[in-house]
């Protein structure tokens, strides 16, 4: 299933990509980029909205009836709403308003024993987190800075107000997509062997209830999907006309420029090409996959490099197969030199064959966490050829910031890629 969503999103590209560039790029403004920039944003977390509002329906529907085949029902409206939501981190780094919001809902790695149940190798405290095996489905009282707080009500107000990042812990992610991953999927103990996490459907039965405190585990399951569809419903009015993240990157042109290029370069290089993908090939550790309960990081990484790509040609192809396309960096750049034009564009695809490359040897051959397992040479070989697409495509990037004449833009950065040997110290 997640082969074919593959190739589909990668044939949309084409047609994208050929539409993307209007009849006079001459005429093309910073105005008008920004302006379809917008437009873009608001295309896809509309679908990010659509794909998380099914995933409630399937959450409500495992609740009410659950059963082998309403986990896996659930698990597939998961991998689903991944697909338009990953698209969207190109908005991050350069938006505020998007990265003030975006630990609410995309935050990892998580200490998955704030929330339910684990494996004895995972141990019961931590140095750095006093919460760290709290367990709350399992204890209507935790204790969060030093006083008793009341658990006895799993809600949404509860998960993002009290329970998200408690103890002022990084760690300590209570909501979105990652906190309803582990649920769904329970965790991966499996390291860089084979297999994903395998939560029995009975965790969510009251007859047949498994591991204990299943109305709890429920109840933490729904309040958390309800908080996803309500978080994306913010977003998604910050991009319409008169919202906070529209008037923002469209009120000075230039400077939205720089947003547009700040989001490119960072997600490609810092976050993507080093922390998500360089660190853990470096340490050959399946803690530092980023959907690492259900084994779909290799989908995610794919996305957020489509994202990329469909932020420089001003075109995204929708979840219902339309095109939302207009005036793009692109073609600012294709007027200015040509040529650097054609090489980010080349590079971007190399890239994106790169990250195919990766996501089909996933669905044939290894999942993410085993190719860059320690003495896995062909599986890490595949990963680094996409990390280093992903820095080479910065470097173009960095040169049509000078190109447009924009003020310097400082991309986010990884040890993992600027100082390696920091990482093992």
């Amino acid at each position: 299933m997640t082969g074919m969503r593959t190739a589909k999103i990668m044939t949309g590209l084409a047609i994208a990509g050929a539409l993307a560039t209007p009849a006079s790029a001459a005429a093309v403004t910073a105005e008008l980029v920004v302006k379809n920039y917008a437009d873009i944003a608001l295309a896809k977390y509309q679908d990010s909205l659509t794909t998380a509002k099914a995933l409630e329906d399937s959450v409500d529907a495992l609740i009410a009836d659950p059963s082998a085949e309403t986990l896996q029902a659930a698990k597939d409206a998961w991998l689903a709403s991944r697909v338009p939501y990953q698209q969207t981190e190109a908005y991050r780094f350069g938006n505020a308003i998007v990265d003030d919001w975006e630990g609410r809902v995309n935050a990892w790695p998580l200490d998955e024993g704030l929330i339910d149940y684990v494996d004895g190798s995972y141990g019961t405290e931590s140095d750095e987190n006093n919460l760290y095996a709290a367990n709350v489905i399992a204890n209507e009282k935790v204790t969060i800075n030093g006083e008793e707080v009341d658990a006895t009500e799993i809600t949404p107000e509860f998960l993002s107000g009290t329970l998200h990042e408690a103890d002022e812990v990084e760690a300590n992610v209570a909501t979105g997509y990652h906190a309803i991953e582990f649920l769904l999927w329970g965790q991966d103990l499996n390291g860089t062997g084979e297999g994903a996490g395998s939560r029995p459907w009975t965790d969510f039965s009251t007859s047949e209830c498994t591991n204990g405190h299943c109305d709890r585990r429920a109840e933490y399951l729904s309040a958390a999907a309800d908080l996803l569809v309500s978080d994306l419903e913010e977003m998604v009015a910050n991009w319409e006309e008169g919202g906070d993240a529209r008037k923002e990157v469209t009120a000075d042109p230039t400077a939205g420029l720089s947003t547009i290029l700040t989001g490119m370069g960072s997600l490609s290089y810092g976050e993507l090409a080093g922390e998500r993908m360089k660190l853990g090939l470096l340490l050959h550790d399946p803690e530092e996959e980023h959907d690492c309960f259900s084994d779909n990081t290799d989908k995610s990484h794919l996305y957020d490099a489509v994202g990329i790509r469909n932020v420089y040609l001003g075109s995204y192809e929708r979840i219902d197969g339309s095109v939302v396309s207009g005036p793009s960096v692109s073609d600012l750049v294709s007027v200015k030199d040509a040529d650097l034009d054609a090489e980010l564009k080349a590079k971007l695809q190399t890239t994106l064959d790169a990250m195919t490359v990766m996501s089909e040897r996933a669905d044939t051959v290894e999942a993410y966490d085993q190719m860059i397992g320690e003495g896995n040479e062909e599986g890490n070989a595949v990963v680094q050829a996409a990390i280093d697409g992903l820095v080479d495509q910065t470097r173009s990037i960095e040169r049509i910031v000078a190109l447009l004449e924009l003020d310097a833009i400082e991309f986010e950065g990884s040890d993992s890629l600027d100082a390696p040997g920091a990482v093992f110290q």
